[in-house]
């Protein structure tokens, strides 16, 4: 998460959608007294303010807007820009449950993945539910209900959507690669019937809202 009082914006990053990636390509252009939460390099030189931070939330790199009540009044965040990125669920799926299994960390999903296959994992009770609670909204309603986002960028359409927040910030931004997982390019090439069925259910209203399909290959 990044919030930027002179820049007029806050990003907020969901996981594993390209955000680390334009985490650090913000983060190139911070401004001194820009709030970096998270473990990119400016972030990490800047931790110890982070630390004096209190919020009702957990305050880490992929922290919602409600979890940052109290770092920023609701006015204070009604003033900002308020955007994020997302990404194909199948697609992103992938991505997680390749980079769980070389994690090192406790917690239930790096277990599950290495210990389940990929189909296993996706229909998996607390895979399916983990996804069907937190769709792109819930990172980015505020602490009195109310969801705030002024652009909702698709990594595959980085370009054209992320414009507007160009038109924003002054300047333009080009997304680095980086925390890419080792896994087939073709995340299609994963899936059975039954396993693109889940994540059609259990991500349907990012997949309705931001246009996604199963079989739309999309590249940034």
């Amino acid at each position: 998460m990044i919030i930027s009082p002179g820049r007029g914006y806050v990003f907020v990053h969901i996981p594993k959608t390209g955000g680390t990636s334009l985490a650090h390509a913000l983060e190139a252009r911070a401004m001194k007294d820009d709030i970096l939460i998270g473990d990119t390099p400016k972030a990490v030189r800047r931790r110890n303010r982070a630390k004096a931070l209190k919020g009702r939330g957990r305050l880490w790199k992929h922290s919602t807007l409600t979890d940052i009540d109290g770092v920023l009044s609701i006015p204070e965040l009604q003033a900002l820009t308020a955007f994020t990125m997302v990404r194909n669920p199948w697609d992103r799926i992938v991505s997680y449950f390749h980079w769980l299994r070389v994690q090192g960390f406790d917690h239930p999903a790096v277990s599950l993945a290495k210990a389940l296959t990929f189909d296993q994992f996706v229909l998996h009770p607390d895979t399916t539910q983990s996804f069907r609670r937190n769709p792109a909204r819930h990172y980015m309603t505020r602490a009195d209900g109310v969801e705030q986002c002024r652009f909702y960028i698709r990594l595959e359409y980085f370009d054209q959507d992320a414009a507007p927040l160009f038109d924003h910030l002054g300047f333009h931004l080009s997304l680095p690669r980086l925390n890419r997982s080792e896994r087939l390019e073709d995340y299609r090439e994963y899936y059975s019937d039954q396993t693109a069925n889940a994540v059609a259910e259990a991500c349907a209203e990012d997949i309705a809202r931001f246009g996604y399909a199963f079989d739309a290959i999309d590249r940034a």
